[in-house]
């Protein structure tokens, strides 16, 4: 009943048990609608958990997942089956989904050059990528550093030894 170590808390990110609840309602509310598409209000219950999750928790959903599940009502938006799906070109090419529950309207940019957030450059979790293999070799280079520092400071005591 002691205070945790350091250690056991290096390897763990912070909410993964809500991530994982919120992937879990996720994969539910599509296995439910695949098995049965009539039992929609199931779904429906199961992304109004995943939403009120992560609105709780603070913790932001991916786009994808987002772009999946319709604003007004919280149902699983499944081209065909709970969602139309367009293209359309009359300023911008872009796709809209309508929900069929309740006729809520969406659309989507679809330029070719368009990325979502979490594919930019200045995103966090392209960072990560990116400052993964940098890592290492600054490690190296302050090490290397450390150690030239450390000897001009010995060659210079000894230095003054001498005198």
């Amino acid at each position: 009943m002691g205070k945790r170590k350091k250690s056991d808390t290096v390897g763990q990110i912070a909410g993964k048990d809500n991530f994982q609840r919120m992937n879990f309602l996720y994969q539910m509310a599509h296995t439910v609608m695949s098995v049965n598409p009539n039992n929609a209000q199931l779904a429906r219950y199961y992304t109004s958990t995943l939403k009120r999750i992560s609105k709780n928790c603070v913790q932001r959903q991916d786009p994808s997942v987002k772009r999946t599940i319709c604003k007004r009502c919280d149902s699983l938006l499944i081209p065909g089956v709970t969602a139309t799906v367009r293209i359309r070109a009359k300023r911008e090419k872009h796709v809209v989904v309508t929900c069929l529950e309740c006729r809520m309207v969406r659309r989507f940019l679809a330029r070719k050059d368009y990325q979502l957030w979490t594919e930019l450059p200045t995103s966090l979790g392209s960072q990560r990528k990116t400052t993964g293999a940098t890592d290492k070799k600054d490690v190296s280079e302050r090490i290397a550093d450390k150690k030239n520092h450390s000897e001009t400071i010995s060659s210079s005591t000894e230095g003054k030894a001498d005198q």
